[in-house]
């Protein structure tokens, strides 16, 4: 991941509610009309509880748009 999706991820998920799931995060961004690249980004994170933005951008895989499914 890089700087800048570090950022736009971050920037989509401002506001949550901690602890948040995989699930809730991705809906959370989706209603925040996140960036498809961000979206991609979040469907790729493993499934299980995040207790904080930092949490969710160290578990993003380093290239998201080369994951299948989700």
């Amino acid at each position: 991941m890089t700087d800048a999706d570090d950022r736009r991820v971050r920037k989509a998920i401002q506001g949550v509610q901690f602890p948040a799931d995989k699930e809730t995060l991705v809906a959370y961004a989706e209603a925040r009309e996140a960036e498809p690249r961000t979206l991609r980004a979040l469907r790729a994170l493993p499934n299980r509880d995040y207790g904080s933005g930092d949490e969710v951008a160290d578990a993003v895989p380093q290239r998201p748009e080369h994951t299948r499914g989700g």
